[in-house]
């Protein structure tokens, strides 16, 4: 996709407007978003800057193009300055993760104290999601079937011995755990103090070598540790010896990957219709092999992009590249 002019980069950097971009009223300046939804040909899909997020920014573009959009991919690696961006049609449409979304946008709203409002009930998060995006002018399209949550793995070999599949068999064991984690998870609800809670599983200590990185899963791999922390679409599990736990007791909030849309620019029924073509296919289990092609076989995003949903039955072979 054309590369996006560096003097916008920085334009969004310092929070102003972007050069050539169009832009919509802030929430400060409006009681209610009441227009009619935008339709607008031109589309800038926006990227948080990893593997997923520019994989899941590349089918949005792709198949918006098929369905008649000129689109170009802009990265914006924090959240404080891309949701902002989608706000006021700078950016026009992002795959956000609906329980960690909401959540963000309820600190937004009510302050960093306020009780959160993801759980792990989609239809409850998507209700409390969709009724603190739509003010701002931001329309929530449906969730598909992946889910990128926070996930907890131990080599297959400990699953095979003490015959592990769930949580809840974990914490039926009662086998002592050393957990590889963020330092967060000390605190965290979905972290050690939920498996103590939720599952009774003995967490004797947590070892700061962050969120499923590979640090945090040789740990696990040796022995040092018995549990790490990491996603439910980490594709490289298999590399270490690891083994998902089924989070079976639904522990984490319900992070299904969902398309927020810039209503005044993106809202039409031509762009759902597009993007919702991408729930009909896409699994966890589907989007953690993407992220493997890009992460392990170091292949472009656009290129992983296009071949899967080209295999899929989604696009057409033969589709126009980039617009």
């Amino acid at each position: 996709m054309p590369a996006v002019a560096l003097c916008c980069l920085a334009l969004l950097a310092g929070g102003g407007g972007l050069a050539g971009c169009a832009t919509g009223p802030a929430l400060e300046n409006r009681e209610a978003v009441t227009g009619r939804p935008g339709d607008s040909h031109r589309l800038v899909v926006g990227s948080a800057g990893f593997t997923e997020s520019d994989l899941l920014a590349q089918m949005y573009a792709l198949l918006l193009q098929e369905a008649g959009y000129r689109t170009r991919i802009l990265s914006v690696t924090n959240r404080e300055l891309y949701e902002p961006a989608l706000e006021n049609g700078q950016i026009d449409v992002v795959p956000e993760y609906a329980a960690t979304f909401a959540d963000w946008l309820n600190a937004k709203a009510h302050g960093p104290d306020a009780p959160t409002v993801g759980s792990p009930d989609p239809t409850a998060t998507m209700t409390a999601l969709r009724a603190l995006a739509e003010p701002r002018g931001l329309t929530v399209l449906d969730p598909g079937r992946a889910v990128d949550q926070n996930a907890f793995a131990v080599t297959a070999a400990y699953a095979a011995e003490h015959r592990l599949k769930t949580l809840s068999d974990l914490g039926a064991a009662r086998l002592p755990v050393r957990l590889a984690a963020g330092d967060e998870c000390v605190r965290r609800p979905y972290c050690a103090p939920g498996l103590k809670e939720v599952y009774g599983i003995d967490v004797t200590a947590v070892d700061p070598k962050g969120v499923g990185t590979t640090q945090a899963k040789q740990a696990v791999q040796s022995g040092q540790d018995q549990l790490v922390l990491t996603t439910t679409t980490d594709a490289t599990l298999d590399a270490f010896g690891l083994v998902l736990l089924a989070d079976d007791k639904h522990l984490q909030n319900a992070d299904h990957i969902v398309p927020v849309v810039n209503r005044a620019r993106a809202g039409s029924e031509t762009v759902t219709r597009a993007l919702a073509r991408l729930n009909s296919v896409l699994t966890t289990a589907d989007l953690a092999h993407l992220n493997e092609q890009v992460d392990s076989w170091r292949r472009l995003p656009e290129d992983v992009a296009r071949a899967y949903l080209t295999d899929k039955g989604v696009l057409p072979r033969g589709s126009a590249h980039s617009m």
